[in-house]
Parts: structure tokens; C-alpha cells; sequence
């Protein structure tokens, strides 16, 4: 994933500002982020941020990933930023949705960004949403960068769900928004780590996995398993983002704070870049090795019917009492129509 960060950087760099192109003097500081898993394309963008940072400070700011849950449980990274454990982590929103309540409107399902530039320009907004800042607030932690997660779709075993009465008994790993939208179809969610899920799905505790599509389905072992592939679905997607210590933020000299955030453009480019890449990889396999379902336009318009506006109406009342659901809520299809408007 190393080369594959480089490789990307040397394009994605001419686009990044005037900031970073020139070195930044500062204090020696070193930084350490919790990862669970492999490196790949969702830590891609971390990666490129991270060289990047080192060079343009002469070596002087370094920041190291940790991958494989070293230095915490994936569901614990939350908890090793409050405790200044480290200094910056990687959360995926439904690991622990009480700890993150806000931040669970990323799970929703058939939101509107499934355009990567509207994705992109509407995640970056909502990082900023009083709502997401709270979330993290509580955990002495500030959202940094998106993980721009592609749509979602299913993969597994058995018998295929070629209609949606298929999905009636099945065992799906999914969560939030889009484990509700699997619950409406019949079928039982779990919401099993990333990293526990291929161990499941071999032993057959799950039938199928909701990853991001292509990318994690292969990282996870998930695609090595499965039987059977949905293509069209597109039921939504999640936030596993990277937030900063806040503490260790707010102690870094201006100068390299200022280079972080000039970096995040940067680095959601290379992530969104590497999804793309590890897609041409991906499917041709997906279709050489197993059969591929694709609903008709019938069939996605029922699911959303019976998936979408009740699963958002039972989110917003929920949760209306803990901060203004219905105004975050609105502030996705808000920032969705400023993105295509520009």
C-alpha cells in the first residue's frame, strides 16, 4: 500500500496548496494512530498525509500508523484518545454506535452521495456539523478526515437472494442505517468488526457481509468465501473516518496544524483514487468467480420504499432528544445540492 500511496501522491500533490509545497520548520514531534487491520485503500489517504507531513518538515513531525489493533481494539480507539492513549485513530462509526451518536447519520441508507465528489464535499462539511464536533468532543477527540467509504454491497453464501423475499431469515453483517434497511427486508444483522467477520462467515455464524464495495470485501477474506456478489443494491455506506486527540492537536505549533488541514484534500484524493483502483482489480474476479446479482429497477424502487424513508423517520426520532437529528439529517441533502450546484 506503501508503493500504491507514493504512486498516487506524485499526481494528487500538484493540487494541494501553497502550504505545503514549501518546508516548515518546528519542534520534533511524534505521533502514533491505532489501525485494526491491513494496510489498504482506506488507510491510503492516512498514509499519504503522514509522508507527506514528514518530508515537508524535514523529518522533524513524523506520524506512524499502528495497524492490527496494536495499540487498541478497534471498538477501543474512542476510549484511547480520551485517555491520550495516542494521538489520532481511525473509528468506524456502527462499531460503537452509543459512543457516536450523531455520527451515525453516515449509516443511513440511499443517502445522496453516492457521486464521489459530492461524497467527498458533503463529508467534509459535516465534519464540521456542531453535531459530529460534539460527538467526538466527549472523547477528547476532533474529527479530521472522512474515510470517504464507497457504497456498500453484499457478498455470500448459499442460496441468492435474486428477489428481495430472499433476504427473509438471512444473516447479514451490517450495521447502522443500513443493518436497519436489511432488517426491513427479513433478514438479521450483526455488526461484527471488519476484522472478526471472515472468521464468521467461514464458520457460517453469518451468511453474508455488507463491506464497501470492492475494496474491503477482498481485504477482509470475504471474497475468497462468497458464493455470490449483489452489484446494484447500493443500500449506503458508513463513516470510518480519522479523528485527532484533541489534546495533542491543540499542542501542535500552528504551523504544523495548519499543514494538516491543508493536507485533507490531498488525502481524501488518494483515498477515493485507490478505491478506484483496487475496483479494476476487483471485479473481473468478482464476476469470473461468482454469480452476480442484479435487481431491476422494480425491485431497488420497493427496497427503498420499505428501506428508506422509515428507516430515516425511526433514526430522527430516536435520537431527537440526544442533539437535533432532524437538523443533521437535513444538512446531508442541504450540502449534497451545494456540491452539484458548484
Amino acid at each position: 500500500m506503501k508503493t500504491l500511496s507514493r504512486t498516487l501522491i506524485a499526481g494528487l500533490l500538484l493540487t494541494s496548496t501553497a502550504a505545503s509545497a514549501q518546508m516548515i520548520d518546528g519542534p520534533e514531534v511524534n505521533w502514533s494512530f491505532s489501525m485494526w487491520g491491513n494496510p489498504r485503500a482506506l488507510s491510503a489517504g492516512m498514509e499519504a498525509i503522514a509522508e507527506e507531513v514528514s518530508e515537508k518538515t524535514g523529518g522533524k513531525f513524523n506520524i506512524e500508523i499502528f495497524y492490527g489493533g496494536q495499540l487498541s481494539g478497534s471498538r477501543e480507539n474512542l476510549d484511547g484518545l480520551q485517555l491520550n492513549a495516542f494521538e489520532g485513530a481511525a473509528i468506524c462509526n456502527f462499531y460503537h454506535p452509543g459512543k457516536n451518536p450523531a455520527w451515525m447519520v453516515f449509516s443511513l441508507p440511499f443517502l445522496p452521495l453516492g457521486d464521489p465528489a459530492v461524497d467527498q464535499y458533503v463529508r467534509s462539511k459535516l465534519f464540521e456539523h456542531p453535531a459530529i464536533v460534539a460527538d467526538m468532543d466527549r472523547w477528547n477527540a476532533m474529527p479530521y478526515m472522512s474515510g470517504l467509504l464507497p457504497q456498500y454491497e453484499i457478498l455470500g453464501k448459499g442460496d441468492a437472494p435474486t428477489d428481495l423475499s430472499g433476504w427473509d431469515g438471512m444473516r447479514v453483517r451490517a450495521g447502522g442505517g443500513l443493518g436497519s434497511a436489511m432488517e426491513a427486508l427479513g433478514a438479521t444483522k450483526t455488526t461484527l468488526p471488519a476484522g472478526e467477520t471472515s472468521t464468521a462467515f467461514q464458520r457460517g455464524a453469518v451468511d453474508a457481509a455488507a463491506f464497501p464495495y470492492t475494496y474491503a470485501h477482498v481485504s477482509f477474506g470475504i471474497a475468497e468465501e462468497a458464493e455470490w456478489f449483489t452489484s446494484n443494491l447500493a443500500p449506503g455506506t458508513s463513516e470510518c473516518g480519522w479523528v485527532f486527540n484533541k489534546t495533542a492537536y491543540e499542542g501542535l505549533p500552528t504551523q504544523y496544524q495548519e499543514l494538516l488541514m491543508d493536507l485533507r484534500k490531498m488525502g481524501m484524493d488518494t483515498e477515493q483514487a485507490a478505491y478506484a483502483e483496487q475496483d479494476k482489480k476487483n471485479l473481473p474476479v468478482f464476476k469470473e468467480t461468482m454469480q452476480e446479482i442484479v435487481y431491476s429497477d422494480e425491485q431497488i424502487a420497493k427496497f427503498r420504499e420499505v428501506a428508506g424513508q422509515p428507516v430515516w423517520d425511526a433514526w430522527i426520532e430516536a435520537n431527537s432528544d440526544k442533539f437535533d437529528a432532524q437538523g443533521l439529517f437535513d444538512a446531508v441533502w442541504a450540502y449534497a445540492e451545494e456540491a452539484k450546484n458548484q
